[in-house]
């Protein structure tokens, strides 16, 4: 059973200014000015951010008067964890039955 892990998910998350994001979204919605707070990023470089985000389908937004708030896709989340628990049974698999290739 091979498996593949969805790279460019791992490229959106593993800028360690998104990944705080994704954690801080986990745990409650947030306005952009929140995330200014919690982060302190700039507003221009948190919003090329979550625009990002935005565009990997991690986090929807939702418009409340003059302020968007940002929530994190749990969907998504679990998804990619899925691809990583599918990784690590193949690896698991691999290991116990000691499968290896032979050298040329």
């Amino acid at each position: 059973m091979m498996t593949s892990v969805d790279t460019d998910l791992m490229r959106v998350l593993a800028d360690p200014l998104r990944l705080r994001i994704v954690t801080l979204l986990a745990g409650e919605t947030l306005c952009s000015t929140h995330l200014i707070e919690e982060t302190g990023a700039r507003q221009t470089n948190l919003s090329n951010h979550l625009k990002v985000l935005r565009e990997a389908g991690v986090v929807d937004t939702e418009p409340c008067g003059r302020f968007t708030y940002y929530r994190l896709r749990p969907d998504v989340i679990a998804s990619l964890a899925g691809q990583f628990a599918d990784l690590a049974e193949t690896a698991r698999a691999t290991v116990e039955n000691n499968v290896k290739r032979s050298c040329p």
